[in-house]
């Protein structure tokens, strides 16, 4: 299965790279942040790096590490890691470094949990997401960095997650899984032509972060596997997610802040996100935007985007409590096929993270526009539905067109404290989107 899975997201990312190099164009993001030349080199072998899938390489990595850190050779040094499987322990990365995996090495996390280390909640979460308190660290983890880059020849990260997920499922969890990938408070990174796979929790999470590109990635996780968000960019700006495939068992990329009272008093938001050429499937969404929003997330643009066998192809959701806001996002260029819910923008999901949240504390949501959506075999065209004291305002759908299965069929549309603009779209939408008096909400897409 995995190879078949890896077999199709090439041949995605390959024809789409065709298809915008055949026809003159290919529109990148990627630029925010220059790819590192790095004159110093060395190898997890030079540190006593065994590749065989049975020695512990901790030590290794750590050490090679620390003397990346500590020798800071002008322009950085990169971090070879040859072709093997080598296990380990979770371990941090240092500025000014690049980690870069050969073809056939594998990066391996070792099952041994009672010796992961802890780290402190995120302050915008006030506790780990799933358990009170801390949280287990990430298997490969960075705090304020700067000028990082993870890349190779489709070399894996493989975070073992099978037994954290049944821990999951047993409820014998004292903190929180820990993430394959995160940089706190970091900027200038670069993750590419990497394959991530079998996360514990979400995949890859920059928090707190800036100018961060995610490009020509490959994240697979099994569908029933909790949690695994692909992407998850989490109170950050400038942020670059292109030309990738990604097959997990949560959200494929999903834009947070922050969890009610704490995200509020953090304060930081997620801003200019772009989401282009991301090809997937995923039992929950293909494209989201919180629940987590309490700093608030504005300035997104999510593009030529492919989503099959899904649960939700453009889902935006946020709950009570939350507070923060929801503007200015764009999802445009979308094909779906197999899909429960077509698109659904709601104020009542996501839990909280203990009795203290402010249930006046209601979300902002204003100025989403989706466009040049095509939908095959969709179950339910969309649902929107607002907060009676916070309406959802200034909707835009134009250009949709979300073809349903055969057969009985409950209403396509499902709309309550809405109002905005629906022009083209097909079945027909809800009232609250179809009054000629609303279609300024359009007016600057044409």
């Amino acid at each position: 299965m995995f190879r078949i899975q890896l077999l199709v997201s090439v041949l995605l990312c390959c024809f789409t790279f065709w298809f915008h190099i055949s026809f003159g164009y290919l529109i990148t993001c990627s630029g925010i942040v220059p790819m590192r030349y790095r004159n110093d080199k060395v190898s997890i072998t030079d540190f006593g790096g065994v590749g065989d899938g049975k020695t512990l390489n901790t030590k290794a990595f750590r050490e090679a590490i620390y003397r990346i850190q500590h020798l800071r050779r002008r322009g950085g040094t990169l971090l070879y890691v040859p072709p093997g499987v080598y296990l380990t322990e979770s371990f941090n990365l240092t500025s000014h470094m690049t980690l870069y995996l050969a073809r056939g090495a594998v990066i391996k996390a070792t099952q041994d949990t009672w010796t992961w280390p802890l780290v402190a909640p995120l302050p915008s979460y006030g506790r780990g997401r799933e358990r009170p308190g801390g949280r287990y660290m990430s298997f490969i983890h960075g705090d304020g960095l700067r000028d990082v880059v993870i890349t190779g020849e489709n070399g894996t990260i493989d975070g073992q997650g099978g037994i954290w997920w049944n821990m999951w499922r047993q409820g014998n969890l004292q903190f929180t899984r820990p993430n394959l990938v995160e940089f706190m408070n970091s900027r200038g990174i670069i993750i590419s032509n990497v394959i991530f796979k079998n996360s514990p929790f979400w995949n890859i999470h920059p928090v707190y972060c800036s100018n961060v590109v995610i490009r020509y990635v490959t994240i697979l996780a099994p569908t029933d596997s909790p949690n695994t968000d692909g992407i998850d960019p989490d109170s950050s700006s400038n942020v670059c997610i292109e030309d990738s495939f990604i097959s997990t068992g949560d959200d494929l990329v999903a834009v947070k802040s922050g969890w009610d009272e704490y995200g509020i008093a953090y304060g930081r938001p997620s801003s200019h996100i772009t989401i282009r050429r991301v090809t997937g499937s995923s039992p929950f969404a293909g494209i989201a935007v919180g629940s987590e929003t309490s700093g608030g997330v504005e300035h997104v643009l999510a593009e030529n985007i492919v989503i099959y066998n899904s649960g939700i192809g453009v889902n935006i959701k946020t709950n009570i409590g939350r507070g923060g806001f929801i503007k200015n996002i764009t999802v445009s260029q979308v094909f779906m096929e197999n899909v429960r819910t077509g698109i659904k923008i709601t104020g009542d999901t996501g839990d909280h993270p203990d009795n203290q949240f402010n249930p006046n504390a209601l979300p902002y949501v204003k100025g989403v526009t989706l466009k040049n959506i095509w939908g095959v075999k969709v179950q339910k065209a969309g649902s929107i539905q607002g907060l009676k004291n916070a309406p959802f305002t200034n909707i835009c759908l134009s250009k949709i067109n979300l073809h349903g299965m055969t057969g009985p069929r409950s209403p396509p549309w499902k709309c309550s404290d809405v109002s905005g603009a629906a022009i083209e779209v097909s079945p027909s939408p809800c009232a609250q989107l179809s009054s000629p008096q609303q279609s300024g909400s359009c007016a600057n897409h044409f």
